[in-house]
């Protein structure tokens, strides 16, 4: 579908021109025409779908017909990236609508406290926050959202994760009881459908190909020791000079450990984790963006929300511990239907997480052991398999994992 098969407002399809924006996606397609219309929403679709323009589009369009000068949305958000994302993409396709936004994070009466709380109380129209900075500046009693037209929640899924809850309750408390309401989450567990259900009124619910890779992304899957890892991810970005590269690792002590190994190498790379102040996170975030170097290594902290263009390659230097981050983390390349290759390297220890992977994709994947042809040693042997217990067993016939018997690994 086109765009302006959607009843959009003139001044927005040419931002939308602007932007390059051609063909709607299916949940812009889907999600669009139910905003447009006023009801609530919830809908659940895999990274890199173009998710925040479906939301953005039909709420600058409502915009760009009131004209008026209140707090017409507020968005939350779980993180400060993915927050001035979207206030960069308001940027962009509100510039020939006229609407103004603001992102709304960080700790403590920093320097931004003064102009958060001036477009607060003299009303941006779009006011883009992380519950727990949003709310600092709520109890303070001078901001009023009497004008707000509409909440939306995005990466639902994610601010739960993080603990935001009883924040989001205490928001929502203190926002008109007649709005419209628009959640949207990677994932659907049951505590969303329960939150939704004390949120939503007769919300039009949306599921699109929830929790799996884009079709463009190769996978590909190593066996490494802990010592194996560097000089196996050194020898596999070797073969892949120039391209742009996002490492993650589960531990921030490595991001450094990895940073320096690379260095050795000639391997220019640049780290970014929630311990590094937020003015340079930004600023190599920015340094990343604008091709001054091609590595970024990274906790998931970056895993959800940061849209880098021409990503080529995401590397797991650990397994994540859950397998909805590793759909997450792989999707920050091959977004909006390109192509992208990804890298998880195995360990002894983290063999069990990748059975979860497996069950997630509904595919067992290929374990590559390439160590010993690069003279770094012999992998671990893959041995952790999935078993189905017998009806009488006590977990009544589910799926178990176990590891095969004999002998440890390194042993």
């Amino acid at each position: 579908m086109q765009f302006n098969e959607l009843n959009i407002h003139p001044d927005l399809l040419d931002a939308i021109e602007a932007m390059n924006f051609r063909q709607a996606s299916a949940i812009q397609e889907q999600a669009i025409p139910v905003i447009l219309e006023g009801k609530d929403l919830l809908a659940s679709a895999q990274t890199g779908t173009g998710k925040t323009a479906a939301f953005l589009i039909p709420l600058l369009d409502s915009i760009a017909r009131d004209n008026n000068h209140h707090i017409s949305v507020l968005i939350l958000v779980p993180t400060r990236e993915l927050a001035k994302q979207i206030d960069e993409q308001i940027e962009g396709l509100g510039y020939f609508v006229g609407a103004n936004s603001l992102a709304i994070y960080g700790g403590g009466k920093g320097e931004n406290w003064d102009q958060q709380r001036n477009a607060l109380t003299e009303g941006a129209d779009i006011i883009i926050a992380t519950p727990g900075r949003l709310m600092a500046h709520m109890q303070s009693g001078k901001v009023k959202f009497d004008h707000l037209k509409c909440l939306v929640l995005d990466e639902a899924d994610k601010m739960l994760d993080m603990g935001f809850m009883d924040d989001i309750l205490y928001v929502i408390k203190h926002l008109p009881v007649k709005r419209q309401n628009l959640m949207f989450s990677a994932t659907m567990p049951t505590k969303i459908r329960t939150f939704a259900h004390k949120i939503l009124n007769n919300a039009v619910e949306i599921n699109l190909a929830v929790s799996k890779p884009a079709v463009g992304i190769d996978q590909n899957f190593y066996l490494a020791t802990d010592n194996q890892k560097i000089p196996l991810l050194v020898h596999l970005l070797k073969e892949k000079k120039d391209q742009t590269a996002i490492i993650f690792t589960s531990q921030k002590a490595k991001i450094n450990l990895i940073i320096r190994a690379l260095a050795k190498e000639k391997i220019k790379a640049m780290g970014v984790s929630s311990d590094i102040e937020q003015e340079q996170r930004e600023e190599t975030l920015r340094g990343f963006k604008n091709k001054n170097f091609n590595i970024l290594v990274a906790t998931d902290v970056l895993s959800r929300g940061i849209d880098i263009n021409n990503l080529n390659l995401v590397v797991n230097f650990d397994v994540p511990r859950d397998p909805e981050d590793y759909i997450h983390r792989i999707g920050r390349t091959a977004r909006a239907e390109t192509t992208g290759i990804s890298m998880t390297f195995i360990n002894e220890v983290d063999q069990k997480k990748v059975l979860f992977i497996e069950r997630l994709l509904e595919k067992e994947v290929e374990k590559q052991n390439i160590t010993e042809a690069l003279g770094l040693g012999k992998a671990p042997e893959f041995k952790a398999v999935l078993r189905t217990g017998s009806p009488k067993s006590n977990n009544g016939g589910k799926k178990r994992f176990f590891r095969k018997k004999g002998p440890k690994p390194n042993s």
